[in-house]
């Protein structure tokens, strides 16, 4: 679901979706009415009942349709055949294309769990922290000195750095950065963007596992 220029293709729904992401993203929950998202798709406010039972439906939508996303598309990328390192690898680049493509969603994420109600905060929740020990199961096999179980926490706070990292994509860059492949610009332009981030992850992993070393 990556936040591309608006298309007539794209079913009523899967649109509301989008400008919903783009003006909660942009103004906040509170300060978006139902009113303004039906006018962003072409249609009356109301019209949107048909499709989402209110606003706190569609935030929940957004957020629980993305954390639901990434858990299963995590899964199929560390279940590649590959082994650990080429698993891992596989994650870090799936986590880094969710950031660079669906910045408006990861700033919900950030911003906005707070107001969901209180069972789509839960499912949200159990649902990052199914994503979370994926990720802890993949690093410490990819990394045999974080296997074991003392350097356990060394391996959990190192992902949830990397998904600091990671996530801050949308602090960093400009407008539109999908449209950087094809427009130089002054900043990195989104491949590039891209390999820094895959670099970095890889790189605090590596620096997680030496501190689990010297400290084994």
């Amino acid at each position: 679901m990556p936040n591309v220029p608006g298309t007539t293709a794209l079913p009523r729904r899967d649109q509301i979706r989008r400008e919903a992401a783009r003006l909660f993203a942009a103004r906040g929950f509170l300060g978006v009415g139902v009113d303004e998202i039906g006018k962003a798709v072409g249609i009356s406010g109301p019209g949107l009942y048909r499709h989402f039972a209110g606003k706190d439906a569609m935030l929940a939508d957004l957020l629980i349709g993305i954390s639901e996303r990434l858990l299963e598309e995590g899964r199929r990328r560390a279940g590649g055949g590959d082994g650990p390192a080429a698993a891992l690898d596989a994650l870090i680049g799936g986590h880094v294309e969710f950031a660079l493509d669906d910045r408006d969603l990861i700033t919900l994420h950030d911003r906005e769990l707070l107001n969901l109600k209180e069972e789509d905060r839960r499912t949200v929740r159990r649902l990052q922290r199914g994503y979370v020990e994926l990720w802890v199961d993949v690093v410490r096999q990819a990394y045999p000195a974080l296997a074991d179980p003392a350097a356990e926490p060394v391996a959990r706070a190192a992902v949830h750095a990397v998904f600091g990292l990671i996530n801050s994509t949308p602090h960093s860059l400009g407008p539109n950065p999908a449209a950087q492949a094809d427009r130089p610009g002054p900043g990195l332009q989104r491949d590039g963007m891209a390999a820094l981030l895959r670099s970095l992850a890889h790189g605090a992993f590596s620096a997680a596992a030496e501190s689990a070393s010297a400290h084994a």
